[in-house]
């Protein structure tokens, strides 16, 4: 027992200026640590995405406001964009859009021109969308203009010119000869075959190229890009608008767009 109680060891009670020291210590390393903390905290940004709590409904929320702020900048766009179209009818066949952008070019810088196909009527009709309505109101003054052989018609556009797929756009002075040689047809008879087609206008206008008949299963009818192997061969096509192909009466008109070659489909194994 006495050689236990040599070895027992009895701490001593720290003293009262020990005690304070020790909590001085302690309170000065504490403070050390809030003050790095509230550094790091300092450099972050209290409304960047990880701090904002992302529920379903507030993704809802955002992206219902940004669809209907879209949707408010697209009406205004095109409001504005018809404002700065005119409406043009009576147009004779062997007139160009070259010729009618020339007409109204004096009335305004001419940013647009589509000339469209009546089946209907041996005239054509066409939309003129000018850079500012300055030039629009002044293009109202021309109705009456003889162009080739006819007056033409012009009155506010109750619609806006639909905007062509740049990428689809000739890109080279070959591809803006081929849209020389070119027709788009639309109204095209669903139940006529693609050689058809190409016999139509080779029987009326001349050898022909190339030749897209595309559709879908929405529309009743298709669209055609017909290619031929002479520019004159595709003016003389656009006296075939209105003609019956199958059941139906064809619109013509020239061609935006050169025929682009169908993409190779990569083999599978």
């Amino acid at each position: 027992m006495a050689a236990i109680a040599q070895n027992v060891v009895v701490k001593s009670t720290p003293s009262s200026e020990e005690e304070e020291e020790l909590i001085n210590n302690c309170g000065e390393e504490t403070q050390k640590n809030m003050n790095e903390i509230a550094h790091i905290l300092s450099k972050l940004n209290p409304w960047a995405k990880e701090f904002i709590p992302n529920s379903p409904r507030r993704r809802n929320v955002l992206n219902q406001g940004r669809r209907r702020l879209s949707n408010r900048s697209f009406r205004a766009q095109r409001e504005e964009s018809i404002r700065r179209t005119v409406y043009v009818s009576d147009i004779d066949q062997q007139v160009t859009e070259e010729m009618l952008a020339d007409l109204f070019s004096g009335c305004g810088q001419v940013v647009d021109c589509r000339i469209c196909g009546d089946p209907n009527s041996v005239l054509r009709f066409a939309f003129v969308e000018f850079s500012d309505e300055h030039g629009a109101r002044a293009a109202l003054n021309l109705g009456g203009t003889i162009l080739g052989y006819y007056p033409v018609k012009v009155l506010p556009s109750k619609t806006a010119i639909l905007p062509v797929n740049p990428t689809f756009l000739p890109r080279s002075e070959d591809e803006r000869e081929m849209c020389a040689r070119t027709v788009y047809c639309t109204n095209v008879d669903k139940k006529v075959a693609q050689v058809d087609v190409k016999n139509f206008f080779e029987s009326l206008c001349g050898e022909v190229s190339c030749l897209r008949l595309l559709g879908d299963n929405v529309h009743s009818t298709r669209i055609a890009f017909v290619e031929f192997v002479m520019a004159e061969s595709a003016i003389l096509a656009l006296n075939c608008s209105g003609m019956i192909l199958g059941t139906q009466p064809v619109r013509v008109s020239p061609s935006k767009t050169p025929v682009k070659p169908r993409p190779a489909h990569s083999a599978t194994n």
